[in-house]
């Protein structure tokens, strides 16, 4: 069985691996959050506390189902299977459903201040990018 897909360059090589430890601080930081103990809910600021007692369920999932979406696409790029692109995509819908949340429904603003739309922005970008990454790669001739 011959392996007919072209060669990626180290670049490729470098930007998948950054992206997965990128998502995989993202999945490390979705563990801590679901599995925080009453004795660290209690060690925050009371607006904080709040934040995360009226977490929805469908906001926890989403956030589960965004990083580690984005660590398997990400695993699915460094093996170079296009299925990377689809996953990403899912990744990526389940990253504005949170993001929605917590920009437009939850008091996230009035607790951080501006500093609540930084990162879930810069979260929201880095996914397009992979998707675009992964379809150009795909195009290219690299995932298969």
């Amino acid at each position: 069985m011959s392996d007919s897909k072209k060669k990626p360059e180290i670049a490729f090589w470098i930007i998948g691996i950054i992206a997965l430890i990128w998502n995989l601080m993202g999945v490390a930081a979705y563990l801590m959050q679901a599995y925080m103990t009453e004795e660290d809910l209690l060690a925050l600021p009371l607006e904080e506390q709040a934040l995360y007692a009226d977490i929805p369920a469908w906001v926890t999932g989403a956030y589960a189902l965004a990083v580690f979406g984005g660590a398997l696409g990400c695993i699915l790029l460094l093996l170079r299977k296009k299925l990377a692109t689809v996953v990403f995509i899912i990744s990526f819908v389940s990253i504005v459903a949170q993001a929605s949340y917590n920009i437009f429904m939850s008091s996230a603003s009035e607790v951080y201040g501006p500093a609540a739309f930084i990162m879930p922005v810069m979260v929201i970008i880095i996914a397009a990018f992979l998707i675009w990454y992964s379809k150009k790669k795909e195009s290219q001739g690299i995932l298969s």
